[in-house]
């Protein structure tokens, strides 16, 4: 790994009891050390104290507020993170709570950032919940990347010791993705180097 790496967070966005989510995040965490540009950080929301009762002020106007302090380590993870890919699920047509909660107890760690997807879900593959993300953090002045990576009846393509049945599709998907992000990170990381970001 060369120190010039972009940090890379892949963060699981489903706590949800019996979830698939992780075996799908550790497939494309070894996506992105393969692909020789990023060191990764594997975020679990499921190890963050995530309380769906939100601040009284919103972090958009007071950034470095006081939060819970079982969030401080998911805080510092997302601040240090040069690109985020976000491993989500579709639930009743959309993402899970615990993602919304996590995204709207934070606001400058997104901005200018780069965002992925990768999605998994019994039809869609995590589309309907990743078409509402690029909503969500477009409101974050994030940048989300064209490409991203889909897995419709994923119980079907992954086999019982998490690797692919069929590697070559999914694979050149990430690998499409990847190159996105390295892209884009790279440029929006030069760009907050020569200014501050402004949002007004």
């Amino acid at each position: 790994m060369s120190e010039n790496n972009l940090r890379l967070a892949v963060l699981i966005g489903s706590v949800r009891e019996g979830r698939f989510g992780p075996v799908v995040a550790e497939w494309f965490a070894e996506q992105a050390r393969q692909h020789g540009r990023f060191t990764v950080d594997v975020v679990d929301l499921a190890d963050t104290d995530l309380p769906l009762k939100l601040p009284p002020v919103p972090p958009a106007l007071q950034p470095e507020m006081d939060r819970p302090a079982g969030m401080a380590d998911l805080t510092r993870r997302l601040k240090a993170a040069d690109a985020v890919v976000v491993v989500t699920p579709d639930y009743n047509r959309s993402f899970p709570a615990a993602l919304k909660a996590a995204i709207d107890w934070h606001y400058t760690e997104w901005q200018a950032k780069t965002i992925g997807f990768v999605g998994y879900s019994g039809a869609s593959g995590g589309l309907l919940a990743i078409e509402q993300l690029r909503q969500v953090f477009g409101e974050l002045h994030a940048h989300s990347v064209r490409d991203y990576v889909s897995f419709p009846r994923y119980f079907e393509l992954f086999a019982p010791d998490g690797t692919l049945r069929d590697p070559e599709g999914p694979g050149g998907a990430a690998k499409v993705l990847l190159d996105q992000l390295e892209w884009w990170a790279t440029a929006l990381n030069d760009a907050r180097r020569a200014r501050p970001f402004v949002t007004a």
